[in-house]
């Protein structure tokens, strides 16, 4: 299956280079771009794509905003996509509002190529870009300095068996599907299973959305990771 992608940048060669780069990919195929958050959410809404690459900042409208747009359309849209956001820091601001806006991860603009066709794919097959290195330090960081306006997430937890509880804080601590198959001495298709089903109890959309959950319910502490 062939994965649409849109390039939402406002630098005219960031965006010729990665749709260069992706549309050599036999498997994704890149069926527009977009200047600004504006036009990108234009293009998302016209082309239905199943990523779309999305700069944190550009003019007329950010990346956060556009990334809202998108993930939260109005009645009648049926097609969302899903976001991956670009930056230029690994730790910036608009980072975790991205995430709790409901985009799938976040990737450096300078990270290897290979690193941004396996983003794509990754992203497009439903999992979430967040990457075991900076997990702890981003989320961490950023759920202790901008808390939720939030109704008792801690409550929701309660809906959870104590594996599925486990194999969330896992999540949120960094440990990927195989490294938490080894800590709880299952197979990985036994993690994934359990992931699905805290997924689908919390009404998660996926696996960055969990961490950011995990965080503001308080099952894991900043700093305790």
């Amino acid at each position: 299956m062939t994965i649409r992608v849109i390039i939402v940048d406002d630098q005219a060669m960031v965006r010729a280079g990665f749709a260069a780069l992706l549309s050599a990919q036999t498997d994704i195929d890149v069926v527009g771009e977009a200047p600004d958050g504006r036009a990108g959410v234009e293009v998302a809404r016209s082309t239905h794509p199943d990523v779309v690459l999305m700069d944190v900042r550009m003019p007329e409208m950010d990346g956060l905003a556009a990334a809202r747009a998108i993930l939260h359309p109005p009645p009648g849209v049926v097609h969302i996509p899903k976001v991956l956001m670009l930056t230029t820091f690994d730790v910036d601001d608009y980072v975790y509002e991205a995430l709790r806006a409901g985009a799938s991860g976040f990737l450096l603009k300078d990270a290897p190529p290979a690193d941004l066709i396996a983003a794509v794919r990754v992203v497009a097959a439903g999992e979430a870009l967040l990457a075991p290195s900076v997990t702890r330090r981003l989320i961490a960081d950023f759920a202790a300095q901008r808390p939720a306006p939030r109704k008792d997430p801690s409550l929701r937890l309660k809906g959870l068996t104590p594996r599925e509880t486990e194999v969330l804080e896992l999540i949120a601590r960094g440990l990927s599907n195989q490294e938490i198959a080894g800590r709880l001495i299952v197979a990985e298709q036994t993690v994934k299973t359990h992931i699905g089903r805290v997924l689908a109890k919390l009404d998660l959309r996926d696996r960055a959305q969990a961490v950011i959950f995990a965080y503001e319910s308080g099952l894991v502490r900043p700093g305790t990771a």
